[in-house]
């Protein structure tokens, strides 16, 4: 499975470099979109917060030290299975590219300059954390829910947010598929899935996201490409009745529930 995951990846990078496109945002309808595309996809500018967050990613890809794992989604082992895994082979495998993260800080920035006012951040799949990192560095005043499932993977967490002085952040503990639906709020700004990578796992949080969400909310899907099962998570999530625009920048999939925005996929290279 893990091999046939593989060449499907593959082939899928390959198509999806063949009808990407890489315009700065022309071609883009929606002003707000074009705005999103041009100034924050493409801004190349490093902002305060991102070295000693990168300094965070660097010290766990070294890392030789051993935790043991409890595998709750579909991971190799699942069905909480408990196995031993060093920290730098978890970070080469399970974090978010610095891109994602420092895309999603922009994006925070500017809707919390929009809002004005604290925004409701939730992110299912800390993982070592340095995404969730990203997503707390933008506005101390905001409010990060996030959920991990293994205890231990948890801890270091919580270890880098406090070598990062975050304090904004509230982790979950547990299987998401219980917990989230203990999660309660009225709206959600902006949410970042990153957990169980099978169809109805992804679906399911969708689902239960969708239904905080507003007008003025993002969604972003990662590894849609990972395996058929996700793309056909997300071709469904693009063609749900509440999504308008969707953005697929190959390892992430962005959704829009706008109404004023046109009824249109995007394929985007940055």
């Amino acid at each position: 499975m893990q091999m046939k995951n593989t060449l499907y990846r593959i082939g899928a990078y390959l198509r999806h470099h063949l009808t990407a496109w890489n315009t700065g945002g022309e071609g883009i309808h929606s002003p707000y979109l074009f705005y999103l595309v041009r100034m924050l996809m493409y801004d190349t500018n490093a902002y305060y917060c991102f070295t000693p967050i990168e300094e965070r990613r660097q010290a766990m890809l070294h890392s030789d030290r051993k935790i043991e794992i409890t595998d709750l989604g579909s991971g190799t082992a699942g069905n909480g299975a408990v196995y031993q895994r060093s920290i730098a082979d978890i970070a080469r495998t399970g974090l978010e590219t610095p891109r994602v993260g420092q895309l999603l800080f922009k994006w925070i920035v500017c809707l919390g300059h929009e809002a004005q006012r604290p925004l409701e951040i939730v992110e299912l799949g800390t993982s070592l954390g340095i995404t969730t990192a990203y997503l707390a560095a933008a506005d101390s005043r905001n409010r990060i829910t996030t959920f991990e499932g293994c205890p231990t993977v948890a801890d270091i967490a919580r270890h880098n947010w406090e070598e990062l002085n975050l304090h904004n952040i509230y982790l979950i503990e547990g299987n998401i598929d219980n917990t989230l639906y203990n999660y309660a709020h009225e709206k959600i700004d902006i949410a970042f899935i990153d957990a169980n990578h099978t169809y109805e796992a992804t679906l399911r949080y969708f689902d239960y996201i969708a239904a905080l969400a507003h007008e003025k909310s993002i969604l972003v899907i990662d590894d849609i490409h990972h395996s058929p099962q996700m793309h056909a998570a997300w071709q469904h999530i693009c063609g749900h009745p509440q999504v308008t625009s969707t953005m697929d920048i190959w390892n992430a999939g962005i959704v829009f529930f706008d109404s004023h925005f046109l009824h249109r996929n995007y394929t985007l290279r940055i």
